[in-house]
């Protein structure tokens, strides 16, 4: 068995054919990672017929005092003997690179949480043990949002659901949202790349609402060069004219029911059922009126053109969908577009016969208290609780010196 460097097509082929993998471990994520002045390499194991049975792609950045080396959500293996070889050759390899900081974030499920946060599977601490006998000290376990590290995240599973049960898969909550944001004419675009400015001016404005750091621009353009057609920036715009239209008809639909229904209680008025069909028509009716005085007030402030609404960021693998980046405006959160956005990616997966959909970062606190999983939870998923972050240091005295050095030169 040999530790080795894997070439593009070695690396490319294994991933491709394993069950389980992310899209920070692909081709892909190296040619952006290269884009953006990282050092990438194919780090691999094989067994004694030349086969590859664990593959990782790894980058590294020059840190004060020396080299950082990050696996993100890998390796990629077929099996835990093989990953216990690969992770004790992976320290030697790292010592021969002089590397001051081996970061290793696995890609494994640490727990299973269903819809509501209830553990439906046992904490995985053999795997966690694994890695600390092979000499990785474990950073701990946290809750909330840490940059990048989504060690908390939201997924369902599409393997059983088709286009047209779909929306039935989701809560009781969730099929009525879905529901009436179909109503609302919502139109989906796939943004080509000189239009990207468009979703940055989105992920800007949600950024600044939320506090938290933007990509730039460049970072979405290389993204879009790196990734292709596994990528799509999606836009999601509406048209306030159309949208008028379309609820003077559904208006009119409602007087032609109630002239009926008072017809009929005009022969039978002692019916009690069609009295309170009446009244929830009329309702119905008023509403409309108050959507169209609201549609035309947004046709004098924006026009007849269509006006983006929100805009994500999803990513095609064989094995995963995945919902990377987004945004939306504040204004417009009455159209729920967020919502018609991921009924798409679903879709899109279910035809590609792509059978698991990763919605990414929650905070891991089931309180009531995270906007961002009550969203996601309208579509009836489960939660998965990653390993967390594994860190070894081949020099840790050199490591511990120049900790202190920057300690003291105020350095991060």
């Amino acid at each position: 068995m040999t530790f080795t460097l894997l070439t593009e097509n070695e690396f490319e082929t294994f991933v491709h054919s394993q069950p389980k993998t992310s899209f920070e471990q692909s081709l892909e994520m190296a040619k952006l990672r290269q884009s953006r002045g990282y050092k990438i390499q194919f780090l691999g194991f094989k067994n004694g017929t030349g086969e590859v049975t664990v593959a990782a792609l790894a980058y590294s950045q020059k840190l004060f005092g020396g080299t950082k080396m990050e696996i993100y959500w890998g390796p990629v293996y077929t099996a835990t003997s093989f990953l216990t070889s690969f992770l004790r050759e992976l320290k030697h390899y790292a010592k021969q690179q002089n590397v001051l900081e081996l970061a290793i974030i696995p890609n494994e499920v640490y727990q299973l949480f269903d819809n509501n946060g209830e553990a439906t599977s046992q904490k995985n601490d053999e795997l966690m043990s694994l890695y600390q006998t092979c000499g990785y000290t474990h950073q701990g376990f946290q809750t909330g949002y840490d940059g990048s590290q989504l060690f908390w995240q939201y997924a369902k599973d599409l393997s059983h659901l088709t286009p047209e049960n779909l929306r039935k898969s989701y809560t009781k909550k969730g099929i009525p949202l879905a529901n009436k944001t179909a109503s609302f004419g919502i139109k989906l675009k796939k943004l080509e790349k000189s239009e990207l400015h468009l979703f940055k001016d989105i992920t800007s404005a949600t950024s600044q609402r939320r506090n938290y750091a933007d990509k730039s621009l460049e970072y979405y353009q290389l993204f879009f060069d790196a990734f292709g057609d596994c990528a799509e920036f999606m836009l999601a715009t509406i048209n306030f004219v159309d949208y008028y239209s379309n609820l003077d008809k559904e208006q009119q639909k409602l007087a032609q029911k109630i002239e009926r229904l008072k017809a009929d209680l005009d022969v039978n008025p002692a019916s009690v059922k069609k009295q309170n069909q009446l009244r929830e028509f009329t309702d119905q009716f008023n509403t409309f009126t108050t959507r169209k005085e609201e549609a035309q007030e947004l046709i004098n402030q924006y026009g007849e053109q269509d006006t983006p609404l929100a805009a994500s960021l999803f990513i095609y693998t064989p094995q995963e969908a995945v919902y990377l980046y987004s945004g939306s405006y504040t204004e417009f959160n009455r159209f729920y577009a967020p919502v018609a956005l991921q009924e798409h990616v679903m879709q899109t997966a279910i035809s590609k016969e792509i059978p698991f959909y990763n919605l990414l970062g929650i905070t891991g606190q089931f309180d009531g208290s995270d906007g961002v999983l009550r969203f996601k939870q309208n579509f009836n998923g489960y939660i998965i609780r990653k390993m967390g972050t594994f860190l070894y240091h081949p020099f840790p005295i050199k490591y511990r010196l120049i900790q202190v050095m920057k300690k003291i030169l105020g350095r991060r």
